[in-house]
């Protein structure tokens, strides 16, 4: 009876662990198919204004509803086609971006090294500083920065401009970089130094190489933020020829009694592109960037 009643009890503990099994089974399915729904709402929401831009570029007869256009055709871009309504834009905008980005750069890698190689008592306060700069709104500081351009007379200038926009992006850039940085091994950069090679050599030589994926990623977000920038542009800059695409597409919007939303829309999707053209190209590099790295460490 002993035995039976065992096997009977082993049997029952059996069947109540497979039924709790199952139960958490079709609890996980209904979570990962509820998560799945959820996710594929928040998707198709964030994917209505892209879908309304696409269309209305091809709509002669545009409006704010998304519909497809009866008649597709390409004279909402022939239209923003020009010199002043797209070209010099855009190629301001590089202009500007692609100067503060490079800035950006070589000023977050220089001060970077030293936060992440050496020690020091200021180095914790320096760090909760930039992280406290991260925050900061822009509009908080434009007044005073203002002031400031006009007193040195750099109103109205790309330059200046430029210099803003790296001074601007170097506290979170400089805190990305840092981080990278810090994946480096130190031994290598010692290994280099018994070479004869000094501190720059190596930071150009041994560092950068290895975090190729970082400042790849640096770069993307320095440039995108500062592509979609438009108060900085807007207070520092006057001239209508000096105007970046961010800027010229509030003019472009605010210049007609009614708005041409297809214009609107064209001009949008080839404002877009010079941006998603440099992930394109970093991507890949940025792929490049992590077999080197996972070769070196083997």
């Amino acid at each position: 009876m002993s035995t039976e009643s065992a096997t009977l009890t082993g049997v029952g503990a059996a069947t109540a662990k497979a039924g709790r099994r199952g139960g958490h089974a079709k609890r996980n399915l209904t979570v990962k198919a509820g998560s799945s729904v959820i996710l594929l709402i928040i998707a198709v929401v964030f994917c209505i204004p892209l879908l309304w831009v696409i269309l209305a570029s091809i709509n002669p007869n545009a409006s704010l509803s998304v519909e497809w256009p009866g008649s597709p055709s390409t004279d909402n871009y022939r239209a923003v086609l020009n010199t002043d309504t797209t070209y010099r834009p855009i190629w301001n905008s590089v202009i500007l971006c692609g100067g503060g980005t490079i800035l950006t750069m070589i000023c977050s890698a220089l001060a970077a090294y030293p936060l992440s190689r050496y020690q020091s008592r200021a180095k914790r306060p320096f760090l909760l500083t930039i992280i406290f700069a991260t925050g900061l709104p822009i509009t908080a500081i434009m007044v005073p920065v203002y002031a400031m351009f006009v007193r040195v007379n750099l109103i109205d200038s790309m330059i200046g401009a430029i210099f803003f926009l790296a001074a601007s992006s170097l506290p979170y850039a400089i805190f990305l970089m840092k981080n990278f940085m810090d994946g480096v091994p130190k031994e290598l950069e010692e290994s280099a130094w018994t070479e004869g090679a000094g501190t720059l050599r190596a930071l150009w030589s041994i560092v950068l190489p290895l975090m190729r994926p970082g400042t790849a990623v640096v770069m993307m977000l320095t440039f995108a933020k500062m592509w979609g920038d438009f108060f900085v542009p807007f207070m520092l800059l006057l001239s209508p020829d000096k105007l970046p695409a961010s800027v010229s597409l509030f003019t472009f919007s605010s210049q007609y009694g009614q708005v041409a939303y297809g214009q609107l829309a064209a001009f949008s999707i080839l404002y877009s592109l010079p941006v998603v053209l440099l992930y394109l190209v970093l991507g890949r590099r940025l792929r490049d960037g992590f077999v080197a790295a996972g070769g070196l460490k083997g």
